[in-house]
């Protein structure tokens, strides 16, 4: 018996394509680079299996040699794991053509993710073949492929599915239906909305009620994640994701985007065996391959929990939440950063000069120095620090003083301005970190 039969599936089965889809992403050209080392690769593979992926999908070891070697070194990587982790199933992602999948058979996946092109675009500049020829080639293909290889998991996606009529997506699909684990439904080109998806997924569930559906979407319209959302919500139980949201054009799906909103929609039950706090770790490690920092429009992030404006910087050394208003913490954002900057009131100024820096002075002196420093800080250029120009203004137009502090004092700072605050470090809710780099190179 296959580990596929004995697995039982969560409600939500993710199956990252970080290691194919990821790789198409223009942002590897953008450092001069076209595919992740055979290192990046092992290593984001192992941070998948840590966070509680079961499902990774690689190109086909028939694309060329570098990622022929390639699946044997995430073969290995993976089964190193196995005692510790579990199981993880390698797919390989193969056109209907029987190079592809013997490469793949060859190499040992645990599953093939056919593909070919249904819509009329496909149909007429990509492969050539009318609905009759590619549903025969498919289903000879797969019908093939089950009978010799019974263990294998099998999905199969009729590409560009919601360019695609719903009557040549049955026509497909009903011939493949009865051959697969999966029928998947991808949005290749980005054009689907939320209601599109959750009616696309409607009739295919009425249609195929015994079999498992696969959603893959592109964020060409800003809609990837909604999109993954609203067929989770419909009845899909396996979501193809990346780490970034990273892939073709604008990328598909982020991964720790999709379980950050399922958790904030309080979908715990989907969110059984993810690693959550993992997250924010796992979209370093990524952004670091690509050599860039995790995008501000990713919500795990900490760019999502950087304040720049006086009010929201007074408000947050009080109280955290009044500007943070989502559960950062459990995916592993456990700073948050104030930046120094023209925006920044006295309020952060003095918090930063008296609580972190430990300097005497007032609040009426805090606002003085303020006021010199925002004349200067819209004239910084990145490689000054606003932090020293502060200390600067601080010290030699003010003459503050610095408190000496003994080393066994200093734990014992509690980060708040408030005379309410008290030595219970438990009750400190202002920022972990104070960041003082200039606001245009935010991280």
């Amino acid at each position: 018996m296959s580990r596929f039969a004995q697995y039982q599936p969560r409600p939500l089965e993710i199956i990252d394509t970080t290691l194919r889809e990821g790789q198409q992403t223009s942002l590897l050209h953008d450092h001069h680079k076209y595919f992740f080392t055979r290192a990046d690769k092992e290593e984001i593979l192992r941070a998948l299996i840590v966070y509680g992926v079961k499902f990774v999908e690689v190109f086909a070891p028939v694309v060329g040699p570098q990622e022929r070697d390639d699946f044997d070194a995430l073969k290995a990587a993976r089964d190193s794991l196995v005692t510790q982790k579990g199981y993880t199933f390698l797919l390989a992602h193969v056109r209907c053509r029987p190079t592809d999948v013997a490469s793949a058979i060859e190499a040992g996946a645990d599953g093939l993710n056919f593909y070919i092109g249904t819509s009329l675009e496909s149909r007429a500049f990509n492969h050539g073949n009318d609905l009759n020829t590619l549903s025969a080639t498919a289903r000879r293909l797969i019908d093939d492929v089950r009978r010799s290889h019974p263990g294998l998991i099998l999905r199969f996606s009729g590409e560009d599915a919601f360019r695609t009529r719903e009557s040549d997506l049955f026509r497909v699909y009903d011939e493949i239906v009865p051959l697969v684990d999966r029928l998947g439904l991808p949005d290749t080109v980005g054009v689907a909305a939320p209601a599109a998806v959750a009616r696309r997924v409607a009739v295919l569930r009425a249609r195929y009620p015994n079999v498992e559906l696969e959603g893959h979407f592109h964020d060409d319209r800003g809609f990837a994640l909604v999109n993954a959302l609203e067929a989770i919500r419909s009845g899909v139980r396996y979501i193809n994701t990346t780490v970034l949201g990273i892939g073709e054009r604008s990328g598909i799906t982020s991964l720790s985007a999709l379980l950050f909103n399922l958790y904030v929609d309080r979908d715990f039950d989907r969110l059984e065996g993810y690693h959550l706090r993992g997250s924010y770790p796992l979209n370093v490690l990524v952004a670091d391959k690509l050599k860039k920092l995790v995008p501000s429009k990713e919500p795990v992030s900490l760019t999502n929990r950087t304040h720049t404006a006086g009010v929201h910087q007074s408000a947050v050394l009080r109280e955290a939440s009044v500007y943070e208003a989502h559960p950062l913490d459990v995916f592993g954002v456990s700073e948050s950063e104030i930046l120094l900057g023209p925006l920044s009131g006295w309020n952060v100024i003095h918090y930063f000069l008296k609580e972190i820096r430990y300097y005497q002075l007032d609040e009426t002196t805090a606002k003085e120095i303020t006021a010199a420093f925002k004349e200067r800080a819209y004239r910084l250029g990145p490689e000054v620090s606003p932090e020293q120009v502060l200390i600067e203004i601080a010290e030699r137009e003010f003459g503050l003083a610095r408190l000496q502090l003994p080393e066994a004092a200093l734990s014992q700072i509690v980060q708040r301005l408030d005379s309410s605050a008290s030595g219970d470090a438990s009750r400190v809710t202002g920022v972990a970190s104070l960041a003082t780099r200039h606001p245009s190179r935010v991280a």
